[in-house]
Order: C-alpha cells, then sequence, then structure tokens
C-alpha cells in the first residue's frame, strides 16, 4: 500500500512526463507553421531581398545565383522543393535536439524520484530494524518476567554411592554421558533421565584428575591432570573411549580449563603459575604462556564474543586477557588487585564478570567501565559460605540466568534478573566444603559429589 508521500512523488513524476509531451507536441506543430508560411512567401513571389536575406541567414546552402533569374517558371518550384527539404531537415534537427532534451528531463527526473524513493526504503529498513532492537530488550524482559521461583530438589532413589574422592563431573551436551573423577581414575556412565549407569573407567592417567570438560561439536572431552598432562578423549568403532592425544608443556599440576566455542582452543591454568593456549591444528600444540601470576591458577572464564579471557588465583590478581586482532596473540590488558584472593570467577556477559572471595560470604561483581574499558567492583551480593577449598568452577546458564556457585560449605544457585540485580534463589548446604560437581548445560540437572555423603547427588531443576 502507498503512502502519502509515495503517492505524491508518482503525481509529480505523471505531471512532469506529461508536461515533456506536450512540450513537444507544440513544437512539432509550430514547425509545420513555419514551413506553411515559408512555402506561401515563396509561391506569392515575395521580392529577392526578402527572399535572399531569408535564405542567408535561415538557409544558407540554397544557390543564391538562381535567385537573380525569377523570371524562369520552374525557378519558384525548384527554389520550393530546396527550401522545404531544408526546412524539414532543419525541424527535424531542432525536434531530435527538443526530444533528447526532454528525454534528459525525464530521465534526471525519473532518477530523483527513484533515490527519493531508495531514501524513504532506507528510512523505512532503519525504522524496522531499529524496531527490532527496541523489541529485544522487551522480549527478554518478557521473558524473565516468565521466570519464577526455583529449587533443585534431590531425586534421593538415584544417587551413587562412591567412597574414593571425585574432584570433578562434567555432562555432554545431550545429557547422555556423565565422565567423574575417582582419585586419578575417570568414570563414565550412562545418563538417562536422572539415572546414572556406570559404563567403563579410564586408567590413562597416573595423579588425580582435576578438571573434566565435553566438547558440544564432537564426542569427545578433555582433562586435565596432576601429573602435569592434558588428554583428549574420543571413542573407538567398538564405542570405547580412548586417549586421542597427550597435551605436555606444563611443570605442575592443571588445576582450571576451559575451552572456546570453535572448539580450536584450550586454555589451561596450573600449579606452575601459568596459563597456556594450546591451538588446534592437525594436532593440539601449544602456542602460546602468559606468566604473569605468581601464584597458581585456579579459575578461567571467556566472555560471550571470546575475544577475553579473565583468570585468578591465590597471589590476589584478577588478570583481564584480550586476543589482539592484528596477531591474534592474548596479552594482558588489565591486573585488578584484590583484598582477598579467590578461586571461582565467570563472566556473565562482554561487560560483567562475578568472584568469589576466598573466606567470604559475599560474591563481587565487576563492570566495565564504557570510557576506559577497565573493569571495577560494582556491588557485593551476600552469598552462604566462609572459609573455602579450590575447583568446583562457576557456571552462567544463559538460557536460564542461572548462575552457580560454590562457597565453603553451600552451592548458591543466583538468578540474574534483567535489571542488573542478583537474587539467591536457594542455597544447600552441605555439611562439608569437599564439593565437587557441576550443572548440566540446559540448566535442568545439578549433579555434585561431597566427602560428606560420599554420593554422587542429582538434583533436577523445579519452578515454585
Amino acid at each position: 500500500m502507498q503512502t502519502a508521500s509515495e503517492l505524491i512523488l508518482r503525481q509529480e513524476y505523471q505531471r512532469k512526463v506529461n508536461e515533456c509531451i506536450e512540450n513537444l507536441q507544440n513544437a512539432v506543430e509550430m514547425s509545420f507553421i513555419n514551413i506553411d508560411a515559408q512555402l506561401d512567401e515563396l509561391l506569392n513571389n515575395q521580392s529577392n531581398n526578402i527572399i535572399e536575406c531569408q535564405l542567408q541567414y535561415d538557409l544558407p546552402k540554397i544557390n543564391l545565383n538562381c535567385l537573380h533569374n525569377l523570371q524562369n517558371e520552374n525557378l519558384p518550384k525548384q527554389i520550393c522543393q530546396q527550401m522545404s527539404s531544408l526546412i524539414q531537415n532543419n525541424t527535424f534537427n531542432q525536434m531530435k535536439k527538443k526530444q533528447k532534451q526532454y528525454e534528459q528531463e525525464i530521465k534526471e527526473t525519473q532518477i530523483k524520484f527513484e533515490s527519493i524513493i531508495q531514501s524513504k526504503d532506507n528510512q523505512i529498513q532503519q525504522f524496522t530494524k531499529s524496531q527490532s532492537i527496541i523489541q529485544q530488550p522487551s522480549t527478554l524482559i518478557s521473558t524473565q518476567l516468565n521466570f519464577k521461583p526455583f529449587t533443585y530438589q534431590l531425586i534421593k532413589h538415584n544417587s551413587i554411592q562412591q567412597n574414593e574422592e571425585c574432584r570433578a563431573i562434567a555432562v555432554n551436551q545431550n545429557c547422555s554421558i556423565m565422565v567423574a573423577t575417582c582419585n586419578c581414575q575417570i568414570k563414565v556412565f550412562e545418563f538417562n533421565q536422572g539415572i546414572f549407569k556406570q559404563v567403563s573407567i579410564l586408567s590413562e592417567h597416573s595423579n588425580n584428575v582435576y578438571t573434566l570438560n565435553f566438547m558440544k561439536k564432537s564426542d569427545k572431552f578433555i582433562s586435565g591432570s596432576g601429573d602435569n598432562t592434558i588428554i583428549i578423549w574420543t571413542r573407538n568403532q567398538n564405542n570405547q573411549w580412548i586417549c586421542q592425544q597427550k597435551l605436555n608443556g606444563h611443570t605442575s599440576d592443571i588445576y582450571c580449563l576451559i575451552l572456546n566455542n570453535n572448539e580450536d582452543l584450550i586454555v589451561t591454568g596450573s600449579n606452575d603459575k601459568t596459563i597456556k593456549f594450546w591451538q588446534k591444528q592437525n594436532e593440539w600444540l601449544c602456542s602460546q604462556t602468559i606468566t604473569d601470576h605468581t601464584q597458581y591458577v585456579g579459575g578461567l572464564s571467556f566472555n560471550e564474543q571470546q575475544n577475553k579471557l579473565i583468570s585468578c588465583g591465590i597471589d590476589r590478581f584478577i588478570l583481564v586477557i584480550e586476543q589482539s586482532q592484528l596477531n591474534k596473540q592474548w596479552m594482558v590488558i588489565q591486573k585488578i588487585i584484590l583484598e582477598q584472593c579467590g578461586l571461582r570467577l565467570s563472566f556473565i556477559d562482554d561487560n560483567t564478570f562475578t568472584f568469589q572471595p576466598l573466606y567470604k560470604e559475599q560474591m563481587q561483581v565487576f563492570e566495565m567501565n564504557s570510557t576506559n574499558k577497565q573493569y571495577t567492583k560494582m556491588k557485593d551480593i551476600l552469598v552462604k559460605g566462609g572459609m573455602d577449598l579450590w575447583l568446583f568452577p562457576k557456571q552462567y546458564i544463559k538460557q536460564k540466568c542461572i548462575l552457580i556457585n560454590k562457597n565453603a560449605s553451600n552451592v548458591n544457585l543466583i538468578r540474574k534478573k534483567q535489571n542488573g540485580d542478583y537474587i539467591v534463589e536457594q542455597s544447600i548446604e552441605f555439611g562439608t566444603r569437599g564439593i565437587f560437581g557441576c550443572l548440566t548445560d540446559d540448566g535442568q540437572y545439578l549433579i555434585t559429589w561431597d566427602d560428606k555423603s560420599k554420593e554422587y547427588q542429582i538434583r533436577k531443576y523445579e519452578e515454585q
């Protein structure tokens, strides 16, 4: 449907075209009137002076010597024929010139018209895009308004006993497989609707396993150990898990490990005080080492854009590390000095991350200053806890806006609201600091092992 502005433009365009055609018709008519008038003058045998003058200026191609013999009876007829031919040629040339002029005017008008229409279309597209951008937060707010208070309810009959210590748990993307550590071994479980079934034990590591991470794009997972190695695990044709590659480079225990979304970069933090970057080529190779920490590294997290990561450890520093667009190298761009050390941190988005100090019942929220691009602490969130132990990394489940934050003997489930507030929806007391676990990627299940119950326990997300 045309708008009022488009209708006016089209009417103006049609008026201009009609005006050009009318001018062209008038010019043609006037040309033939002039032809008739000049022929009448010749046939009426007007004076030679008038004819000669007229022909000198208007028809220079006529042979004027023939005008001295006007008594010749054939001469007027010859002159008439020559003049008719020349006048027609002259008129045709003038008409052609006028036609080109009018065609140019029409073309310019059409271009101007199309430019206005295009400009209007661009304005409409920009307006539609801006409306879409405006509506996105509204949609998110609407979605968040639909979030209800929740708890993770223990499924008691699904717990599994394990007396040996478990220090890491991971579940694959479709919640069909769980892997968990058992000292230096890795147990593999089938996981179906909250029910565990152990299917195998992997014994490639020679010391305690501290980190487990599933890949999402391939049927593989990664483990990091106190034997200083990282293992990439894959399944063979017999559906058995085997060591695909062992990465050597750290000189002490590997305490934390993260994988980027493209799954071509692994970052590890170690008791040797270094952060190493492992790049996927034909094989995984160490491409860079960061040595800015002065004590062991306990926590790592990528931002949403995957161009920044943060790290923390016992040295009371948070490092903000950014990837250069020029040479793709990672550089420390900010070192945040802390009042107290901590081992857990997690990006919420590109501009916000949370950090859990040891021995405190507050979780700290850091935000990036839009002017200097530096992160500063903005507020503290009260969470239950106290003196803490390492491991059990923070997780943020964006789909449900849920942050899991282990602190001492409590596992705190926190909802982030659209206005930036954080609400502790549930705090689970285990009666021990030795708790290890994770949330599934969809936030539906919380799986833990603790050294008091010595059980793998599963809890399911339920809204109130």
